[in-house]
């Protein structure tokens, strides 16, 4: 993806915790269309909640944007599955043009009068499966890298549906997406692959955290690649 390109907003959503159809935990991963312009915070949409804030939400996990384009792939997996559709899965962005293999960790983006800067993949969890009513989507999401990624907010501001996702900035050590999926999901990577990672400009703390752990095992256990 060159700098400066921008694609639409097709659509934004948000929801409130609920308890899931045929489960007895709850989740805000039911969204539904915003209409107008709505405000975008650090922690997040107005009107977006969160049902477990350690996992969701705020921070590196304020907005969640999910390429329309994969629910084709996901359909044609799963037949029998359920809202396969824009705004199935709990995104809070759905847009095409952009995918795993376009974005990179740290990329830095203007929509509406906000300034947003991709922090994470997206982790697939048993809520995907419980909304589909379907086994296996999640494991098949985490396995072909089509999780969709977060944004943290460095300007706060007011964005709606129709607006343009701008990209203004990118990292001298890019990363995309795709690579960090591929390299986490390795059962065994180098360990140059893994620092790469870990020491990605924009990246989670978190996640920065997790890597170097991964990191240490690998010098341990024999890989010096």
């Amino acid at each position: 993806m060159a700098l400066n390109a921008s694609v639409a907003i097709d659509a934004l959503f948000a929801g409130q915790v609920a308890r899931l159809a045929g489960d007895s935990r709850s989740s805000a991963i039911v969204k539904a269309p915003v209409t107008g312009r709505c405000m975008l915070t650090t922690d997040g949409l107005a009107g977006d909640t969160q049902a477990d804030r350690r996992a969701h939400g705020g921070g590196g996990k304020a907005l969640h944007q999910y390429p329309a384009e994969h629910y084709a792939k996901l359909a044609a997996a799963f037949p029998e599955a359920q809202h396969l559709a824009p705004g199935g899965l709990g995104e809070n962005l759905s847009t095409r043009g952009l995918t795993e293999n376009d974005v990179c960790i740290g990329d830095v983006f203007r929509v509406g009068s906000a300034r947003i800067q991709v922090s994470q993949p997206r982790t697939p969890c048993w809520k995907i499966d419980t909304r589909t009513a379907c086994e296996g989507v999640a494991a098949f999401i985490a396995e072909h890298g089509l999780a969709g990624w977060y944004f943290r907010v460095l300007e706060e501001g007011e964005i709606a549906a129709g607006d343009r996702l701008e990209h203004v900035e990118r990292p001298t050590d890019a990363v995309t997406l795709a690579e960090f999926l591929r390299v986490t999901h390795t059962p065994r990577p180098p360990l140059a692959a893994i620092l790469r990672l870990a020491y990605a400009t924009g990246l989670d703390p978190q996640w920065t955290g997790k890597l170097m752990q991964r990191a240490e095992w690998l010098r341990n256990n024999g890989s010096s690649e």
